[in-house]
């Protein structure tokens, strides 16, 4: 039997994060979490590119424009839906996911989800390095290991 298992190797990794800017006071700390991932698994600043676009419903947009540049080893999507008295929630956080999962599997690349989706800005900020670890660090780490274990097939 044979075993494999990715690495949290970023030596010589370009990273391309997108987030939204669209509940900033998250999405920014979710951002933080993730760099400070790259950062200590050996990716250089340098090697980082963060692209800012106005909301989680654009991320599966600039993520398709992304991966038809083949410049980057991984992106990340970093976005904050919070419920509402309305049904925009489900709608957004549904074809989101929809989205980003589509471009996944027909990508050469692996992107990794850090989309936070809550009922209450509590829940956002435990999820967002409060309490619950931060979600954008995750998917950061997550990113890495499937990077490296895509390199070993």
């Amino acid at each position: 039997m044979n075993i494999y298992e990715g690495k949290y190797n970023g030596l010589n990794k370009k990273i391309a994060i997108i987030i939204s800017r669209f509940n900033s006071t998250i999405t920014d700390n979710l951002l933080k979490g993730a760099n400070d991932c790259l950062i200590r698994h050996d990716v250089k600043e340098e090697d980082i590119d963060v692209y800012i676009v106005p909301g989680a419903f654009e991320i599966p947009h600039l993520c398709n424009k992304i991966l038809d540049s083949e410049k980057y080893n991984g992106i990340i999507a970093l976005a904050c839906i919070i419920r509402g008295d309305t049904y925009h929630f489900e709608i957004v956080s549904n074809e989101v996911s929809k989205g980003i999962a589509h471009l996944t599997l027909n990508s050469k690349i692996p992107i990794s989800f850090g989309v936070v989706t809550s009922d209450t800005l509590e829940q956002s900020f435990n999820r967002s390095g409060l309490k619950s670890g931060n979600k954008g660090f995750d998917a950061a780490l997550s990113l890495l290991e499937m990077i490296n274990i895509d390199n070993l097939i």
